[in-house]
């Protein structure tokens, strides 16, 4: 009976260093003239998402969405033992610049999910939703997309706006922006989770529908290279 109850033990020991997993994360912006805002990298389980496409933006996404604050999306995934990287990039990332950081992740925590809000954007953020975590050691690529949280119009006017509800882009970080734009449009038809369309932008540099320049911020998908290395 001592010997059974040992294999027992040792078999669940076995089962749960098994899907624990040692991740190296590089992450590599592809844009031209965007920065994302601090990164969000989460581990959780399935039943758990940072963000849904088709589905509304919770509050904790709209403040990321519209403004990189990642505190709120922090801290629902901390409620549910989530295993997090926060700003892994130490600020802003940089056209063009990669980021590598390790993380660790638990035994139930089987998915993998990752934000930053794309600036110069209304609600843009680069998205990751559930990806299932490879547990074979190697390396896999990845490929991610800017979606629109739908929350607010895509006006493209670079006026400090970044708290939610409040219309406008926070900052372009380049210094490369317009001023006195009339606005692409007022109206989100789609306020649930979507593919964002991009930049529309033009080349008026003092005035026009947009204060983005079209030469400089405009981007298609995909906007960032992952890959994860499971040790």
């Amino acid at each position: 009976m001592k010997n059974r109850f040992a294999l027992v033990v040792l078999s669940s020991l076995f089962s749960s260093s098994t899907f624990a997993l040692d991740l190296s994360v590089t992450v590599t912006n592809l844009t031209h003239g965007n920065h994302f805002t601090p990164l969000l990298f989460a581990a959780h389980d399935a039943n758990q998402h940072l963000f849904q496409i088709g589905q509304p933006a919770s509050a904790s996404l709209q403040a990321m969405a519209e403004g990189g604050d990642i505190s709120l999306l922090s801290t629902d995934m901390m409620s549910v033992a989530a295993d997090l990287s926060e700003n892994p990039a130490a600020g802003l990332m940089m056209p063009g610049q990669t980021v590598q950081f390790t993380m660790s992740t638990q035994s139930t925590n089987t998915q993998l999910s990752a934000v930053a809000m794309v600036l110069p954007t209304n609600d843009g953020f680069l998205g990751m939703n559930s990806l299932t975590l490879p547990t074979a050691p190697g390396r896999y690529e990845y490929y991610l997309n800017v979606y629109d949280a739908g929350t607010e119009a895509n006006d493209e006017v670079i006026n400090g706006a970044g708290a939610p509800g409040v219309a406008g882009v926070p900052a372009d970080p380049l210094g490369v922006g317009g001023v006195n734009a009339t606005g692409v449009t007022t109206v989100e038809s789609n306020q649930s989770v979507h593919v964002h369309r991009g930049i529309l932008g033009d080349t008026d540099a003092t005035g026009g529908s947009s204060d983005l320049d079209s030469r400089v911020h405009r981007w298609l998908n995909p906007v960032a290279h992952l890959i994860i290395d499971v040790q």
